[in-house]
């Protein structure tokens, strides 16, 4: 029997409906975004940054917190709207400043330089997990107790510089590094399967020195809490396999004409598909 608390499962899922509405309509306003795979990432974002991560919104540079890495950085538009449903900006400040030719705070791809939050710029894929890697690596070095995570798309795992950092964590055995990938499957031009097949995943993970947990419905918030849940206390001393979650998710998450279509990657949303949209993910939320 899961000893997950029920009622803070339906409330997670109850905020994941909220900000795939605040996150179309941010996109609606903006004119540009990745909905297909911002939609994907939402149940194991809100689950890390209202549950299981060391965090705290008033003071984003705390020593202490816990590292997030979206290695998957053209996603970004999913962490700046959980930014402002925790108070760090409003949804106006956010449009206003949205890559301008002045006041580019926020942009397509996340930059650390002007948004506190971000713990590392994304532009370019395969990025994020070497960057994690040296930030579990120097927390060894200056024994914090914080834990990186970091996140990462499955079209991005064909970037070979994903596989380095891989061979290094596991040759190092970072016990203090959880990676995720958001494996919905679905890519730019094409499923991942037809386009650079990656599985078996877990297999390739393994002979690379990582333990594997695998959700098997990574949209499903019981499903992605009793995987966060099961991680082991970070211990940067640690010389443990470090653990990579494969989180099986659907692209569009949420919004039926958008579920599994890979012309949902970019773009931006009308009007009238952003109402038949709000009204998809109220009628697809969750009841327990």
């Amino acid at each position: 029997m899961s000893k997950i608390d029920i009622k803070r499962v339906v409330e997670l899922e109850d905020k994941c409906v909220k900000i795939r509405k605040d996150l179309l309509n941010f996109i609606y306003q903006i004119g540009m975004g990745h909905l297909g795979g911002e939609l994907s990432i939402v149940e194991m974002t809100v689950a890390l940054y209202y549950e299981y991560m060391k965090y705290d919104p008033k003071n984003p540079k705390m020593e202490e917190r816990d590292r997030f890495v979206l290695s998957k950085g053209h996603c970004s538009e999913t962490l700046y709207t959980i930014f402002q449903d925790m108070g760090m900006y409003t949804m106006d400040y956010m449009v206003e400043h949205f890559e301008t030719l002045d006041t580019a705070q926020f942009g397509m791809h996340s930059n650390r330089k002007y948004v506190p939050a971000i713990e590392a710029s994304a532009g370019s894929l395969g990025h994020g997990l070497p960057i994690a890697v040296g930030m579990a690596l120097g927390a060894r070095a200056s024994k914090a107790s914080w834990r990186t995570l970091v996140l990462v798309g499955d079209g991005e795992m064909d970037e070979g510089t994903n596989w380095e950092a891989i061979m290094a964590a596991g040759h190092y055995q970072l016990g203090n590094l959880v990676a995720i990938v958001d494996k919905n499957q679905v890519q730019m031009t094409g499923t991942t399967a037809q386009v650079m097949n990656l599985d078996p995943l877990d297999k390739k993970l393994e002979a690379f020195g990582w333990d594997v947990i695998n959700i098997e419905d990574g949209n499903d918030m019981m499903q992605v809490c009793e995987a966060l849940d099961s991680l082991p206390d970070s211990d940067s001393q640690a010389r443990r396999k470090p653990i990579f979650i494969i989180a099986n998710t659907v692209k569009g998450k949420g919004v039926d004409f958008m579920e599994g279509n890979y012309k949902w990657h970019g773009g931006g949303i009308a009007k009238e598909q952003l109402e038949e949209a709000l009204k998809d993910v109220e009628k697809n939320r969750k009841v327990r």
